[in-house]
């Protein structure tokens, strides 16, 4: 992909468990049909397990050798992601304010989460009583294409993605960038940087869930980028620390 390929490291990572997450799992195989989230998205915070896994990513962020050490820092505007940052940067002695000349976190907002619209909040059980229509309508499109009344698609974060990474090789050409998002942005991210199908993405989304403060990333090798770990979270669970 034009403008990723120019990049040294691309690094991204999903925010640390946040307190939506924990609302959805303790619904999950209920009936239940909204996970009672009080805030709007952008507001979910991070929960007690969400800020101690942020602070192992910090503690790998300054574990990286010299030449793998990211010069350049983004996150989504969400307070879940960039409290995941700020932790995160904050355990590593080259950001700012530990070093004068570091790290600044920059905020862009093309790398918020997918926005669901209408169907905010609900489980899967809630769609279906609420809007039956949807539901069919999202099993005869799939996944990829539908998008939901005032919400996104998947093909629309591809969109805005394209933008986002033409506009790092501008801001960074041969930079080493960590990105601080959300899952669906890691999974799509993917499906640009390696080139992958419609089909490639939604199977690789439906056979692995992308884990809380996860990191996957690319190195360049010759003209392109090649992928060199996914979904990894071996830095959480050698510390003890819940992976998802």
């Amino acid at each position: 992909m034009a403008g990723v390929n120019a990049l040294q490291w691309l690094n991204l990572t999903r925010h640390g468990e946040s307190t939506g997450n924990v609302a959805y799992q303790a619904v999950d195989g209920t009936d239940a049909e909204e996970a009672g989230i009080p805030e709007r998205d952008p507001d979910v915070p991070l929960s007690d397990t969400g800020r101690a896994q942020a602070a192992r990513l910090g503690l790998w962020l300054a574990r990286l050798p010299q030449d793998e050490r990211p010069t350049l820092v983004v996150a989504s505007p969400y307070v879940r992601t960039v409290d995941t940052a700020r932790i995160a940067l904050a355990q590593t002695p080259y950001a700012a304010p530990q070093d004068p000349a570091g790290l600044e976190l920059k905020i862009d907002e093309r790398l918020r989460d997918r926005e669901q619209g209408a169907l905010q909040g609900l489980t899967a059980i809630g769609v279906e009583r609420r809007f039956p229509e949807e539901a069919a309508r999202l099993r005869r499109l799939g996944k990829f294409y539908y998008r939901p009344p005032g919400g996104e698609s998947w093909a629309d974060l591809a969109l805005r993605l394209r933008s986002f990474y033409r506009d790092l090789e501008a801001a960074a050409p041969g930079g080493r960038v960590m990105v601080v998002t959300h899952d669906a942005i890691v999974a799509m991210t993917r499906y640009l940087v390696e080139e992958l199908t419609e089909r490639e993405v939604m199977e690789l989304d439906e056979k692995e869930s992308v884990g809380n403060a996860s990191v996957t990333r690319w190195r360049q090798e010759g003209a392109n980028l090649q992928a060199v770990c996914y979904n990894d979270t071996a830095h959480l669970v050698n510390a003890g620390v819940p992976s998802a």
